[in-house]
């Protein structure tokens, strides 16, 4: 409560019932069928005794989630419990999260909500032990009756082939965002005898591509590479200019923040207008026609060129 003010402010410890509160509103204007989920992102707050490691626990932050509601049926219950286990799961690892510290840690009964009808974690394997970052629910019809029994509302789902009536059940995930983002950098965190760099998935990569003149005091080859700069800024992919220093320190500040690609200008580029594109993981690098820049790099960001070798 602010000093001297008339009205207290209460902060949300979750962003869940927002959707609930709002399922009659749901149904009336987008006229969805169960199964359907909705999902939203948003700011949570907890009275965290003692916040800490870095972003892991902390009093503000970022949840996002998905209430996704299903048919009132054990069967169904479980189908749709397991399969956004998996999807969840999947998703961690496709963005690049070794799947050897992932593991899901189902809640034991007496730690369940009252409620629950099951739950688990994914947890990750981190410097401070296993945490979890994200849990899978199934919440029964909780949520919906709760609200319809205080409201006086009527929130059961009519099946509009059947007629047939009923409060629907919700599989939830959880999951928060800064947790999330923490565990991407310490999994993609790599350190070697001659440098430090974030093997990132390139979609996460905060610079997609970096572009370099070879040498900051030939005015050709910065002409050249401030073209080809701008020709790619702006793009739906983001790039980074530098000109600072030598050309391998300027290679290893990109592969610290996990740029994926760095494009370096050189003399042969004047000549026969190719470049070189080398990879952040490999070290590798390969001579790209300029021409056809923009379209190697929308393959390689769709994943349909191997990355060099070296």
């Amino acid at each position: 409560m602010v000093e001297g003010a008339e009205t207290a402010v209460y902060l949300r410890g979750e962003i869940t019932q927002g959707v609930h509160v709002n399922f009659k509103n749901i149904l009336g204007s987008t006229r969805v069928r169960i199964p359907f989920g909705v999902a939203q992102i948003g700011k949570a707050f907890r009275n965290e005794i003692t916040p800490g490691n870095f972003t892991f626990r902390s009093r503000e932050f970022e949840q996002m989630e998905l209430q996704f509601y299903i048919r009132p049926e054990d069967k169904e219950g479980q189908r749709w419990f397991d399969y956004w286990k998996g999807q969840r799961m999947d998703w961690y690892t496709d963005l690049g999260i070794n799947k050897e510290k992932l593991r899901f840690r189902d809640h034991e009964e007496d730690e369940r909500a009252h409620y629950a009808r099951a739950a688990t974690d994914i947890e990750y394997d981190s410097p401070f032990g296993w945490q979890e970052f994200e849990g899978i629910h199934h919440r029964g019809n909780w949520d919906l009756s709760r609200h319809a029994q205080f409201s006086g509302q009527d929130l059961r789902y009519r099946d509009p082939e059947t007629g047939e009536e009923f409060i629907p059940w919700v599989i939830e995930t959880s999951g928060g965002v800064d947790r999330a983002l923490l565990f991407f950098l310490l999994d993609a965190y790599r350190e070697d005898a001659k440098r430090i760099y974030l093997k990132l998935d390139p979609r996460l990569a905060p610079y997609k591509v970096a572009v370099f003149p070879l040498v900051a005091n030939k005015e050709a080859l910065v002409h050249q590479a401030r073209e080809i700069y701008q020709q790619l800024k702006g793009k739906f992919f983001s790039v980074a200019w530098d000109e600072r220093g030598n050309i391998g320190k300027r290679y290893y500040a990109q592969d610290e923040i996990g740029t994926p690609w760095c494009l370096t200008v050189d003399y042969q580029t004047l000549e026969d207008g190719t470049l070189t594109i080398r990879d952040r993981d490999s070290t590798g690098q390969e001579r790209v026609p300029v021409v056809k820049l923009e379209e190697e790099i929308t393959k390689r960001l769709a994943g349909k060129v191997q990355r060099s070798e070296g």
